[in-house]
């Protein structure tokens, strides 16, 4: 991948990218004091992958994300989700596609605290008007570990267990995409590790496609790829990264801003 150039990764024989941007940019503001936060970046997200995405602060990872998943548009660019480029659509046909092709899992869990465990988790399929398939459900359930939680609210939960929720949340419309914006930062180690090994299982033994923005090193080293920005560009990526390796990217990144 690089930021500047057109170079897909790891899609692998013709097949359509779960994710393809080309020539992103963005900008916040106008004048002399925009903000450039993503600089005509081009990147693809290969079905059924783990992609971490990380860099400084203010290197463009969150926003990446968010033009990734339809939370924000782009300046310039274009951004496919499997074959629907999301510029062509208007809010209310986005917003449908969102609810039926992408899942979210957000540091801060973004739970319903008025509903039940069950019911956080099935909100995406009733938002859309359906039902949750009892098999689909069930199997879900049973991964994170909350078959026994289901009539809880979200205060009777801990951290972790409101976070896996989260992650059960993202996996039942079986979107195209689970998008993961930093899901173990509020987290302490051990309960982090766990929910990395969920979102690495939804990968291995669900045939998701996982693109998560984080700072940490350790929870990088679970991905299949991590893609380094900086300054609004894809600089470099890393096959099979490791803690360590990692750590020493982000730290020269960090000693040339």
């Amino acid at each position: 991948m690089n930021g500047s150039r057109r170079q897909s990764h790891g899609t692998g024989g013709g097949t359509v990218p779960a994710v393809r941007l080309r020539e992103v940019t963005k900008r916040y503001g106008k004048g002399p004091r925009a903000v450039l936060a993503l600089d005509r970046v081009s990147a693809d997200i290969a079905r059924t992958t783990f992609t971490a995405v990380m860099g400084p602060s203010g290197s463009g990872k969150s926003t990446l994300l968010h033009c990734a998943a339809g939370l924000d548009r782009p300046t310039s660019g274009s951004v496919r989700l499997a074959s629907t480029e999301l510029a062509q659509l208007k809010e209310a046909p986005l917003t449908r596609l969102r609810r039926r092709s992408v899942g979210f899992v957000f540091q801060s869990f973004n739970l319903m605290p008025s509903l039940t465990v069950e019911q956080n988790i099935t909100l995406p399929l009733r938002l859309r008007g359906r039902r949750a398939d009892p098999a689909w459900l069930g199997e879900i359930v049973s991964r994170v570990g909350l078959a026994d939680r289901l009539s809880h609210m979200p205060a009777q939960l801990s951290g972790g267990q409101q976070q896996r929720t989260a992650i059960a949340r993202a996996l039942v419309n079986r979107p195209e995409v689970i998008f993961a914006d930093e899901p173990t930062g509020s987290l302490d180690p051990e309960t982090a590790a766990d929910i990395l090994g969920l979102l690495r299982q939804a990968v291995t033994d669900m045939d998701q496609t996982v693109v998560m923005v984080t700072h940490d090193p350790v929870a990088a080293a679970h991905a299949d790829l991590a893609v380094f920005l900086a300054s609004g560009r894809i600089v470099s990526d890393m096959a099979s990264p490791t803690a360590g390796r990692v750590a020493s990217t982000l730290a020269g990144l960090r000693g040339a801003a």
